[in-house]
């Protein structure tokens, strides 16, 4: 902001001139001068309240430095050493919660609620006392205090969950999310995998899961399951006849405190989390990771955050992304690590709005699917030209302001348009992170504007902990994920097939850092596919280097195929070039090497089909626009229109495409929980249409 003595200066000086002018010249009646006044006035307010820009720290042309061996870094690091810890009193996840007790002086931690009510709080000592019981129960009913033994955390985000983490950290052992997304199947697979006699899981529902599959013989070696609800004594009786104990999480938190154990906290190379990745195709697989890797990921982003925003005790965010991955988990250590409070939504996404409002957090990770909902409702409310015109307005406006540093929720257009979009999330929220997915430009540009904070884009994976690069404070274009963490160094290699070359600044993106993995459990053949002998992790993805330094991903290395005429083609490029037409909401790209063109799968949105199909005449209902011809050729040739302005090649269009009705999800198995495409479940969902739509073209 202006400092106050500039404003009061020019005020008085105004005031000055005007008397001097009236006492000179031609005197002015009272209420001319009162209304010259008030404008003064105003003008005065205006100055004193417009903020400050903000500038960044660093060049936004020359964001990353070359380094030995074609690498790249940040710009922002001083030197080529990379991050491994922030604070000098947290290398382990337990002992960034130690310092989080420390320095909120005992504040408030983990917060929950019930329907239509405010949220209660755990004490960070609370959850500790009750963490140091339960790991006392695990250790008192067998288990070592060792990173060799596996407990499985089946949940839902809820406090217990993060209790039942820290017991694992207290104690040295390591805990193994499960998550019903990936499917019984997968659950069983990892059981049996990382060989584990525990699990804690929420409901009923899931112990009857584990212990049907016991007594099917499908699991082996499950000894105990506790259980954070409440249950019927008939559940008790079923697991002794299936060999498994039922503890309540209260029976086991009593049981260590009557057989307590002082902690034995691990060391910044022991292993801290397996985290199973879900993969698109064959069975998920145990990524290895060490305190030293998840800290400095951690680190990494509290180091990038420092002049821009800094975590207090005062800071508050919201947890509804699955602690079964690792996106949400940096999150969390970045808050506990500062003594922030982190408040769990009440279990189902419909209720986030709700649960949003009543938290207000400062600090909100989301990921493209949840902004695109927002977005495409933003844009359907805004129906009359007027409308629009004013929303594109405010956009522009705003987004002007963003580019010269300054950030701001106090305009005449956040009052006028954004405030119910900002209110809709809390209307506290000073940073978003999104992740996980691509996101498309206009809807970033949209959110930056919109929220008045800091909106920035990570991009990673589970094997560099969660992020490698991020876009940096300060960086108002979009259409790329940043510059590497401090904890990374980020090459591109040759992909000679693709006619992909490091020479041209293109790619596959190779990760090494103090966020790389160890490695996958039990599987060295795996390993071995992404990790070199050099250490550096191979993404799978390809990336292209912009002349500012930032990196852009540009395609997948994995999901490429040959057509018949022997051209190569990445379904995942055009996806995300044929998402960007108004009426698709979802799409599936899909060729084979014995046809010569590609065709696709499309999932209306249900906000715009109607309207898009009324403008060529057609009406009815959403199942039944779906099923029309005339409706189908529309969004075709709106998809190809899309297609060629985006530069598709002729080869690269859709020929056809079968409208579906029901969205691809995670319940219905064509997603992966990090809301990825499942191409080979896509492809065997589909094989009816594909077959059809091949059938129907003559080549």
């Amino acid at each position: 902001m202006r400092p106050p003595s500039q404003g009061l200066n020019f005020l008085l000086l105004f005031t000055k001139m005007l008397f001097i002018f009236n006492f000179l010249f031609s005197p002015l009646s009272t209420p001319a001068l009162i209304c010259i006044l008030t404008i003064g006035a105003a003008i005065f307010l205006w100055l004193m309240n417009r903020p400050q820009p903000v500038l960044p720290d660093i060049d936004l042309n020359n964001q990353s430095v070359e380094i030995e061996g074609g690498a790249r870094r940040s710009a922002k690091q001083k030197d080529d050493e990379l991050l491994s810890y922030y604070f000098s009193d947290v290398k382990t996840i337990y002992e960034a919660f130690q310092r989080g007790l420390v320095v909120s002086g005992n504040g408030p931690c983990l917060g929950y609620r019930k329907p239509n009510q405010h949220y209660r709080w755990l004490s960070y000592k609370q959850v500790s006392h009750r963490a140091e019981y339960l790991g006392s129960c695990l250790l008192h009913k067998g288990y070592k205090p060792s990173p060799d033994q596996f407990v499985g955390i089946f949940a839902q985000n809820r406090p217990e969950w993060i209790i039942s983490e820290l017991a694992c950290y207290t104690y040295s052992m390591v805990p193994v999310p499960l998550y019903e997304t990936l499917g019984v199947e997968a659950v069983v697979y990892i059981i049996n995998k990382a060989d584990i006699t525990m699990v804690i899981c929420d409901t009923v529902q899931k112990a009857l899961v584990l212990i049907g599959n016991v007594e099917k013989g499908l699991i082996s070696g499950l000894k105990i399951i506790i259980l954070m609800n409440s249950f019927e004594d008939d559940l008790k009786q079923r697991g002794e006849k299936s060999g498994i104990e039922i503890l309540s999480f209260s029976e086991a938190e009593n049981i260590g405190r009557e057989n307590f154990r002082k902690p034995v906290p691990p060391t910044p190379e022991d292993l801290s989390i397996i985290c199973f990745t879900s993969g698109t195709t064959g069975e998920p697989k145990g990524a290895v990771l060490t305190h030293q890797n998840v800290i400095s990921n951690a680190a990494a982003f509290l180091k990038l955050l420092e002049d821009s925003f800094q975590v207090t005790p005062k800071d508050v965010t919201i947890s509804y992304l699955p602690l079964a991955h690792m996106f949400e988990r940096i999150v969390q250590i970045v808050m506990y690590s500062s003594g922030a409070k982190v408040g769990f939504f009440q279990g189902d996404i419909r209720l986030l709005p709700d649960d949003m409002k009543t938290l207000k957090p400062t600090v909100f990770p989301v990921v493209p699917r949840l902004l695109n909902r927002i977005y495409n409702k933003v844009q359907n409310e805004a129906k009359t030209p007027l409308k629009k015109f004013l929303l594109n307005l405010a956009v522009a406006s705003k987004f002007n302001e963003m580019k010269k540093g300054i950030i701001r929720r106090n305009s005449f257009w956040d009052k006028l348009i954004f405030a119910k979009i900002q209110d809709s999330l809390g209307g506290n929220v000073s940073i978003m992170v999104t992740g996980a997915a691509p996101i498309a430009s206009p809807v970033l540009t949209f959110f930056r504007a919109a929220m008045g904070c800091m909106v920035l884009e990570a991009y990673g994976q589970t094997e560099c902990t969660a992020g490698c690069t991020v876009t940096l404070p300060g960086d108002w274009r979009s259409g790329h994920v940043g510059v590497p963490l401090a904890c990374s160094h980020v090459k591109l290699e040759d992909v000679a097939d693709m006619n992909y070359f490091s020479a041209n600044n293109e790619g596959e993106i190779c990760v090494k850092g103090s966020n790389v993995f160890k490695g996958y459990l039990k599987d060295p053949e795996k390993t071995n596919e992404v990790l070199d002998k050099d250490n550096w992790l191979h993404t799978g993805d390809i990336g292209r280097w912009l002349p500012n330094g930032t990196l852009k991903i540009i395609d997948r290395k994995k999901h490429i195929f040959k057509l018949a005429q022997g051209e190569y083609i990445a379904p995942e490029k055009i996806e995300n070039i044929y998402i960007r037409s108004r009426p698709v909401l979802q799409i599936f790209v899909h060729g084979e090497s014995l046809r010569s063109f590609l065709i696709a799968v499309v999932v209306p949105d249900p906000d715009v089909l109607p309207s898009f199909a009324a403008k060529i005449g057609v009406k009815g209902s959403f199942e039944e626009l779906c099923q029309n011809q005339v409706v189908k050729e529309a969004v075709l040739e709106d998809l190809q229109k899309t297609g060629k302005e985006n530069g598709l090649k002729t080869f690269e269009q859709v020929k056809d495409i079968y409208l579906h009705p029901e969205p691809f999800s995670i319940e219905n198995g064509l997603l992966t929980p990090t809301l990825k495409s499942k191409r080979e479940q896509l492809a065997k969902y589909f094989q009816t249409q594909i077959n059809s739509l091949y059938k129907d073209i003559q080549e």
